[in-house]
């Protein structure tokens, strides 16, 4: 009977439709509006609810999603291996900040219980960090934080944790070339993020090109010209521990230097404690991996419902990944609260077309297997289910790849789609926590901030309940409607952000390492 089977149609002019029941619809299944299947048809997949000529459109989102290869039937199942990926907007022909700005009522009364900092910033986490110079040090830097979990920490409560901030960057590249401010900025900026509290250290080997005076933005001349006992050398002194000095006489009087180096950081941060801070000091980071047909129908609009939630209190978000805004660039430009900001959205995209383009790659690369499995037939599909991360409010700012948030509001912070680069380029960019959506499943998870996990579906919700932390896919089966949804994601936000409740990853400790974008050449 068509009562056992949910169609989910997002427009009315859509001619496509997907499937809410889990495991699908079998071939001569009828569903609802009299529509027969002609043939099998997967969870979250598309079925035709019209006959479409070879050549016409398919429409989701009231959007373009592909042109049929073939004839396709009413009841067909409209998957990747039948439609044609259309192309990307030209970035000549967008209008900017045209759109009227939407009137949000300001919500007031709410705060959240954060670290503050002297800059004004507040962390939702209360963290050493310890980054690296170089690559070359890695293996020692990991050794000593795991001394120092294992030591110290403990006489230290208010702390929540010490990071080893390592990456691939630092020697054997082009230090100088035009590319290189993208990993450079992006360390100096990881280090000045409100969950450190300034409590930054960096360990050096001493031969490297990027000297860890960089990282605390102490430039090269003026470190070989530093005058004893003047405030950079101070600096230097109480935050940068090198390998090579000729003072260290074997591997434990180097561990020695970097453990006493912590204690000292780790007795300032023991003293901060979690006060009542403005909305106004929260990052919120929307991100999505593993995405299916459903994200843009559940997760992602409700993630978008607390974007506008969170500007509303007077907080910041930022949503990202270029390749899976490309497509959708054209419903963005409108919402630029400038069109100067227009001009930054254009440029981002610009930017990476050509970077893709000398990869001999092009935007149809990023949508993986997995992203196919769960209906999503194309980056153009994807795209316009990613951006509804970013609510409705105007957009104020546009980030290069590593640059610090300048703006409270809605950001959109240029990065790659690969989660790891993303979030780690999220966090260089200011962002005290993360919301991360998905479909297929990731155990994806950041040390450095709390990320909330919010399933796409429930048939991964349930089957990962030990993983997400919130299931929207019950948006889907309406026991609750998106509203609902969107302030339910706005309150855990604020809980988690407190420390009131703590995130599945952070209970498990499951955690990816930070990942540079480097677009640079290496030498």
């Amino acid at each position: 009977m068509s009562d056992s089977y949910v169609l989910i149609k997002i427009h009315e002019s859509d001619n496509v439709a997907i499937i809410l029941n889990q495991g699908g619809a079998p071939k001569g299944a009828e569903l609802p509006g009299g529509i027969v299947l002609i043939e099998d048809v997967p969870q979250g997949h598309k079925v035709a609810l019209t006959d479409i000529d070879g050549g016409g459109q398919v429409r989701r989102y009231n959007e373009v999603v592909g042109y049929a290869k073939h004839d396709i039937k009413r009841g067909s199942w409209v998957s990747e291996k039948v439609v044609d990926m259309p192309t990307a907007p030209k970035l000549d022909e967008l209008p900017l900040a045209t759109r009227e700005k939407p009137h949000f009522e300001p919500l007031e009364g709410y705060t959240f219980e954060g670290y503050k900092n002297p800059d004004g910033s507040a962390g939702t986490k209360n963290l050493l960090g310890i980054s690296t110079s170089v690559q070359c040090v890695a293996g020692i830097t990991d050794y000593v934080v795991k001394l120092i979990k294992q030591t110290l920490l403990p006489k230290y409560p208010n702390v929540d944790g010490v990071v080893a901030l390592n990456h691939t960057y630092g020697c054997g590249v082009a230090i100088t070339a035009p590319a290189a401010i993208v990993p450079i900025r992006t360390l100096q900026n990881i280090a000045k993020n409100p969950n450190f509290g300034g409590e930054i250290m960096v360990i050096g080997l001493g031969c490297e090109k990027l000297a860890p005076s960089r990282l605390l933005e102490i430039d090269d001349e003026q470190a070989i010209n530093i005058l004893p006992n003047s405030e950079a050398a101070k600096t230097l002194e109480d935050h940068v521990v090198s390998l090579q000095d000729e003072n260290h006489h074997g591997f434990q009087d180097m561990v020695d230097h970097i453990m006493e180096m912590a204690e000292t950081h780790l007795v300032r941060l023991n003293q901060r404690r979690r006060e009542p801070c403005p909305i106004s000091e929260l990052v919120v980071g929307m991100q999505c991996g593993g995405s299916d047909a459903f994200s843009g129908v559940t997760a992602n609009p409700a993630v978008g419902y607390a974007s506008d939630l969170i500007i509303r209190a007077g907080g910041s978000v930022m949503f990202s990944e270029v390749s899976e805004v490309r497509d959708g660039i054209h419903l963005l430009t409108p919402r630029a609260e400038t069109v100067e900001v227009g001009k930054a959205l254009l440029r981002e995209m610009q930017w990476y077309d050509d970077y893709l383009s000398q990869g001999q790659a092009d935007r149809s690369a990023n949508t993986t297997p997995g992203n196919k499995k769960g209906g999503l037939n194309n980056i153009v599909e994807k795209s316009l289910g990613s951006i509804t991360k970013s609510g409705n409010s105007p957009i104020v700012d546009v980030l290069s790849p590593g640059e610090r948030i300048r703006k409270r509001g809605l950001n959109f912070a240029a990065t790659p789609a690969s989660d790891f680069i993303c979030g780690t380029l999220q966090f260089a960019s200011g962002m005290n926590i993360q919301v991360f959506t998905t479909g297929r499943g990731t155990p994806y998870g950041l040390e450095v901030a709390p990320v909330i996990k919010v399933s796409t579906n429930s048939t991964l919700g349930k089957r990962w309940h030990d993983l997400i932390d919130m299931d929207a896919g019950r948006i889907a089966s309406k026991e609750i409607t998106l509203e609902e949804a969107g302030w339910e994601l706005f309150h855990l936000i604020l809980d988690v952000a407190s420390g009131r409740k703590q995130v599945a990853a952070d209970k498990l400790g499951i955690y990816n390492d930070l990942v540079l974008f480097n677009p640079a050449p290496v030498t």
